[in-house]
């Protein structure tokens, strides 16, 4: 495949001081934390080699009355343009961190004991921030139909009419399957908020990353009922691979909610996302898109080839494509696993993959893999994970 013009060398995403290829050994390939190896995009690299050479660190004073309103304003354009969504800009609250905006909406939305619905499996800090405020994690499985990951609609129903259910943790595009949820499934789940007096809290991190005919929704869009009801949270620092940087944003879908978050979490307590954040939020928003048109694009074949080539090379494991994010939730319990899947590629194949009891309790024979690198690793990668099946004799021979 040819490289791309976002392709970085393997020598340099080596040398990085960067978690993702520092945490395992120099022989092992990293496919696990959710971080793309892509040179970022020149409108994010111009705001900030300007802001470098200006020394320009201090207080934001942007256009519109400060880096939060700057914040907000390119937040209220961006979701304006991509998913016809009209946002009021004074029910922005910008985050530093939107794991601290995920455990502070919980703080402030229930209390101590009370339930909050969590489809399974999920992203890990989802699970800290129910488990360490004392709330009761009540899970909503998402099952493997034969062709994706679904949730049971009844079943939502029943866990959000129990007595002490308070929130429904909905993160779409789901990770780790990569579910892009439809208009109907985003229904069921505001109509048993409404139903329940339940309060949505929406992480839509992945909300840039779609392929094909999936189209991201943001559940605030469905009906103002549940738009009262819905904290969402959102951040260029997927899609664009700024995740370092630090800035997103928590978006209220009324006053009422805002205030009612506000009584127990003063803006203070969520400190402010610093001026280099701000800038390259900014720039990504407004200027970076035809850099992300092409990084979806790359990200479209690297998926198709991952779960091409596992159909094809290795059926025992069961995989569906992912409608968004550049993750793939891989069930590999049809392989001879003395022990985790995690620890057979790691220890077999040299290739790091987040464990899938991460995401869910009963999920030691999953993997989640990152995809999004260049095509040269992923073949690397793919070769160590074809090799590392066949020689555990996990592939049946053909007839």
């Amino acid at each position: 495949m040819t490289a791309n013009s976002f392709d970085l060398p393997i020598d340099l995403l080596r040398s990085r001081q960067n978690v993702k290829w520092t945490k395992y050994g120099r022989d092992v390939l990293p496919a696990w934390v959710a971080e793309m190896d892509f040179a970022i995009a020149h409108p994010i690299r111009r705001t900030l080699e300007r802001s470098i050479a200006d020394q320009d660190y201090g207080y934001p004073d942007r256009p519109g009355g400060g880096g939060d309103a700057y914040l907000a304003t390119a937040f209220q354009s961006r979701m304006k343009d991509r998913f016809n969504w009209d946002i009021d800009t004074s029910l922005v609250q910008p985050l530093a961190d939107l794991v601290q905006g995920t455990f502070s909406a919980i703080l402030a939305m229930s209390d101590p004991g009370d339930g909050v619905i969590l489809q399974l499996p999920a992203y890990p800090p989802f699970h800290e921030a129910i488990h360490s405020t004392d709330r009761v994690l009540v899970p909503l499985m998402m099952r493997d139909d034969g062709q994706r990951h679904v949730m049971d609609a009844a079943e939502l129903a029943r866990h959000a009419a129990a007595p002490r259910t308070k929130m429904i943790l909905l993160c779409n595009p789901q990770n780790p399957t990569g579910r892009v949820f439809g208009r109907d499934e985003l229904e069921a789940i505001g109509r048993a908020a409404i139903e329940n007096d339940l309060i949505i809290l929406s992480d839509e991190i992945h909300a840039d990353l779609i392929y094909g005919d999936a189209v991201h929704i943001p559940i605030a869009t469905i009906s103002p009922e549940i738009a009262a009801r819905t904290i969402t949270i959102n951040s260029p620092t997927k899609s664009f691979n700024i995740p370092g940087l630090r800035c997103g944003v928590m978006y209220f879908g009324s006053a009422a909610l805002r205030e009612r978050f506000h009584k127990r979490v003063p803006k203070r307590v969520l400190g402010s996302p610093g001026i280099l954040g701000i800038d390259a939020t900014v720039a990504a928003w407004n200027d970076g898109q035809p850099w992300l048109d092409d990084v979806v694009t790359h990200l479209q074949a690297m998926r198709d080839k991952v779960f091409a080539t596992i159909a094809s090379e290795m059926p025992q494991i069961r995989a569906r494509a992912p409608e968004g994010t550049y993750l793939g939730w891989l069930d590999c319990s049809q392989l001879p696993l003395a022990g985790s899947a995690f620890d057979f590629f790691h220890d077999r194949a040299k290739i790091a993959f987040s464990a899938g009891e991460a995401f869910d309790p009963t999920g030691a024979k999953f993997v989640r893999f990152n995809f999004a690198t260049s095509g040269r690793i992923i073949d690397q990668i793919l070769g160590r994970m074809v090799d590392a099946v066949k020689q555990s004799n996990a592939v049946r021979p053909r007839a």
